[in-house]
């Protein structure tokens, strides 16, 4: 049996938020049950499998356990998506197990197109001055880890992108002409600086171990061109980031979590981030 299979399955639970869905389940089960080709975008990240210290999902599968849960996940998000749908997936590996993130690309090559791989680079070291954030690692063999894998999968290969609306404006103003654009905007290319705001305690960071900030998921669904009304699916919703970028969107997002106490936060950003918006509005 593995540490996975000895944890019990919830019984889903469905509330709605707004627009939004949170379902407390298994994810497999859930998608299960979704019906085919549904949603637009799906933005996740799921376990990685590094031994993280959730609250309720053990870190631990073996390699081989992970990897096939992973592709029937993999299996289940393609029929549920739209052929023109866009699946990121957030994962990295570790130091001791750097390969794991592109065994799984391998695995999934049966079933998507890797259309563009992005680096999500957390921190970087510019001259002498450091940006962003990292967890150091304390090592006389490995450098720290400062960035993750964006895999941006889709079904063909062939989904147009809106790669201005998620691009960034021209520093040399002249190239703006020189290049034919319309606007002051290029491509961000696939490296992504988005660094985490500074949090000191567990609890900022929702006593959650592997969050991401939601101007990440934002950059996405931006880049998917994902308009108002569009489906966005996170299968492994955690604290409810996917779905913050979501409502600011206007997109109806739809989360999945196996710990109640997730949920439970995901559920209250959600409604805090709505209450500002009325009284903003």
């Amino acid at each position: 049996m593995t540490s996975r299979e000895a944890v019990p399955k919830p019984r889903s639970r469905r509330e709605t938020i707004g627009r939004h869905t949170l379902i407390r389940g298994d994810a497999m089960n859930v998608l299960r049950r979704l019906p085919a080709d549904s949603v637009d975008v799906v933005v996740t990240s799921p376990p990685y499998n590094i031994g993280l210290a959730y609250q309720t999902y053990r870190d631990t599968l073996s390699e081989a356990a992970y990897l096939d849960w992973m592709t029937d996940i993999g299996r289940q998000v393609a029929r549920i998506m739209k052929p023109r749908g866009s699946f990121f997936l957030n994962i990295a590996g570790s130091s001791s197990a750097p390969w794991l993130p592109f065994e799984l690309m391998v695995r999934l090559r049966a079933i998507f197109v890797l259309q563009n791989h992005i680096t999500w680079i957390k921190s970087v070291a510019i001259a002498d001055v450091t940006h962003g954030h990292f967890k150091p690692v304390n090592s006389a063999r490995y450098v720290n880890r400062n960035h993750e894998h964006v895999f941006h999968l889709t079904l063909n290969g062939d989904v147009p992108l809106q790669r201005l609306a998620a691009g960034v404006p021209f520093t040399d103003k002249s190239n703006i002409a020189r290049r034919n654009h319309a606007v002051d905007r290029r491509c961000r290319g696939d490296t992504w600086f988005i660094p985490y705001e500074t949090v000191r305690t567990k609890q900022q960071k929702f006593s959650h171990p592997g969050t991401f900030p939601v101007a990440l998921p934002t950059a996405c669904l931006t880049l998917h061109g994902a308009r108002p009304g569009a489906a966005v699916l996170d299968p492994f919703m955690g604290t409810g980031t996917t779905l913050l970028a979501a409502e600011e969107m206007g997109l109806s997002g739809m989360g999945i979590d196996c710990d109640t106490g997730y949920v439970a936060t995901a559920r209250q950003r959600l409604r805090q981030l709505i209450d500002r918006s009325d009284r903003s509005g």
